[in-house]
């Protein structure tokens, strides 16, 4: 094990030594030859060169482009895929736990499978004390099941339209991301008070109400009882996430026969871990089972929802997927450029005479190694900004057509592009170099006679 550890760090330090020399060296020429890199004579023939080895030049341009088009495309594609993830995670609490009473799948204590269960307001005040909730609230369904809601007939006037009715704690805004545009949202006094308050999507208010008419204070009527609006909101989840209508779970209780009744139980986290999410999982759970008789190991009895945990199995795979995006986008590019390298090897052998005379006539080698490098990374940079444009364009096309819901603005930014850029130059210049370096080292009377 020792001896691995000792052979990676005494490579790393080969490599990071490598590299430094490369570079120091490519920076020593530059200074030393920059004034080839404006001058109009040398540019001239860099590119007569160019045009004088015209399918040595397409392959070169195709291999670099290649390489970039991939690492871009499928670097912007896994930005895509990230951004959708965490698009639909947006639309709830990514530290938020649902709880929710469904029916047994385990015999427990005398009871057979299949049997329903309900939570009540009981177990939401035994919630609330459990260590490491942040946030708590409980939903009763005056009709229909768990994130279906219920939607219900909802009037105003001469107008009807059926709206999600949730019936819910004060604490249920931190376990969404409704942002509230107009009034608020509820508070405790309209739980203890069973008052007839209610928060409205947007889109309520558009059927409702004319534009510029005020909302807050007006009334609707809801399954034939009438509420009071306290509150607008919206959610950049979209109208899907609008459409709805939040009143305190003890009015609801009271005007639609639930009693105590609650089918859910939501909670908040705060920063914990996911494993300390569990623990507050198991201890409400345990809770659960020992009121209401089922047993703590039934997978079915209580359904969890837990976001905490999913985001990060999402984050994971997406970490994954980047690492390898990233190195199938740099082998391929280096494929690229070691291709690229290889055709400098044969255009300095093919350029052998050329480069003697050169030398005969007082060239000095630093010239003869810019040359070469010059070359290539005129050849690397406008194969890599055509690959790069490709890849960009690719992954806008694929944005505007809204192939899938979970792949949002894919692309790159702008410090990746510069990044992507900066490697291309290095790029070119590394392909060039030992060539170039085999070029310099060209004894001009071995090279004049060349045949």
């Amino acid at each position: 094990m020792i001896f691995f550890v000792v052979a990676g760090i005494l490579l790393g330090i080969a490599l990071l030594v490598g590299v430094v020399y490369t570079v120091g060296s490519l920076v020593w020429l530059l200074i030393q030859q920059w004034r080839d890199v404006i001058s109009f004579d040398r540019w001239s023939e860099v590119l007569v060169t160019i045009k004088a080895n015209k399918l040595r030049t397409a392959l070169t341009t195709i291999s670099v482009a290649w390489g970039i088009f991939v690492l871009v495309f499928l670097l912007g594609l896994g930005r895509g895929l990230n951004q959708g993830a965490r698009h639909e995670f947006a639309r709830e609490a990514t530290n938020g736990v649902w709880l929710i009473a469904t029916k047994t799948s385990v015999p427990y204590h005398g009871y057979d499978v299949g049997r329903y269960i309900t939570f009540d307001n009981r177990d939401y005040e035994r919630a609330k004390t459990v260590k490491g909730v942040d946030h708590i609230s409980g939903q009763y369904y005056i009709q229909g099941a768990a994130f279906t809601g219920s939607s219900m007939m909802t009037k105003r006037g001469g107008k009807a339209n059926t709206f999600q009715i949730n019936a819910v704690h004060a604490d249920a805004v931190y376990l969404t991301n409704h942002v509230i545009v107009a009034g608020r949202f509820l508070g405790d006094a309209d739980i203890a008070q069973k008052r007839k308050s209610i928060v409205v999507g947007k889109p309520v208010v558009d059927f409702f109400f004319k534009p510029g008419e005020q909302p807050i204070g007006q009334w609707l009527e809801v399954a034939g009882v009438p509420f009071q609006i306290v509150g607008v909101f919206t959610d950049e989840g979209g109208e899907d996430q609008e459409r709805q209508i939040y009143m305190p779970v003890s009015t609801a209780q009271l005007a639609f026969s639930g009693n105590d009744k609650l089918g859910m139980l939501e909670l908040t986290a705060g920063n914990a871990g996911p494993a300390e999410v569990q623990a507050i999982v198991d201890t409400i759970k345990g809770q659960l089972s020992e009121r209401h008789g089922f047993s703590p190991d039934d997978p079915q009895a209580v359904h969890v929802h837990n976001n905490v945990e999913q985001f990060q199995r999402f984050s994971m795979m997406f970490w994954m997927i980047s690492v390898f995006v990233v190195v199938i986008g740099l082998g391929t590019l280096a494929a690229g450029v070691v291709g690229v390298s290889n055709i400098m090897m044969i255009a300095v052998k093919e350029r052998t005479k050329e480069i003697g005379v050169r030398k005969a006539l007082g060239a000095t080698p630093s010239s003869i190694v810019f040359m070469v490098i010059q070359e290539a990374v005129f050849l690397t940079g406008i194969a890599g900004l055509l690959g790069l444009s490709a890849g960009v364009g690719l992954c806008e096309l694929i944005g505007r057509a809204h192939v899938s819901d979970f792949i949002l603005n894919p692309g790159i930014d702008l410090s990746t592009g510069i990044a992507a850029t900066l490697f291309l130059v290095f790029a070119g210049a590394l392909a060039g170099f030992f060539p170039a370096r085999a070029a310099a080292r060209v004894n001009p009377i071995h090279a004049l006679r060349d045949q």
